[in-house]
């Protein structure tokens, strides 16, 4: 995909449809599946999806964040990150990270990263599409979580997300030991320990 490296920033204008959206991603993710990241370029998901090549831009700067949008587009619906207690949709996402990166195509995609520079459009897909973005859902189920009064003011929001977070990428990355849905669930059970009300 070095041919799309360089692909033109998203676009301003009228925001594509959730629509839209989803059958490019549903493309995309049928693309990666069957033949692999490097197949699956833009055009390829413009071709099979309907969706035109500038819509596609303003969801997605290049073909490498819509791959990793694609990955776990089967594996993050909202409706399970959403919603319930901390417990339980914390679990429900760190289950979806864990299972997108433990197929053949997550492993091949994580393989590929250990060896990427830090700076390529490769590393910064990730960094937007999985890391930064599951920061983000991460931070609202806590603070609805803080709202109902499930857990107390974390004395610091971004090191307690970088504590849920960190070592689900820190294990893909450099591999010394397996990523599963019981080291998953560890990490969340630790983490909302520390945010725990005392009387819990």
């Amino acid at each position: 995909m070095s041919q799309e490296s360089n692909a033109t920033p998203k676009k301003r204008g009228r925001p594509p449809s959730a629509a839209a959206q989803r059958r490019a991603l549903a493309a995309a993710h049928e693309i990666l599946m069957a033949e692999g990241f490097g197949r699956m370029t833009i055009e390829a998901v413009a071709a099979r999806s309907g969706v035109g090549k500038p819509t596609i831009y303003r969801s997605w700067a290049n073909a490498q964040e819509l791959a990793m949008a694609a990955l776990l587009v089967n594996r993050l619906p909202e409706a399970e990150v959403g919603g319930g207690t901390a417990q339980a949709a914390l679990g429900a996402q760190m289950s979806g990270l864990v299972t997108a990166f433990a197929s053949t195509r997550g492993r091949q995609i994580t393989m590929a990263l250990a060896a990427a520079d830090p700076e390529s459009e490769f590393t910064k897909a990730f960094r937007n599409q999985v890391i930064l973005s599951s920061r983000n859902a991460g931070r609202v189920i806590l603070e609805e979580a803080l709202a109902r009064g499930e857990i107390v003011p974390p004395l610091d929001m971004e090191a307690l997300l970088d504590m849920i977070y960190g070592p689900v990428f820190f294990r893909l990355l450099v591999g010394h030991r397996p990523v599963s849905p019981e080291f998953g669930d560890a990490i969340v059970r630790t983490a909302l320990r520390a945010v725990a009300p005392s009387d819990a």
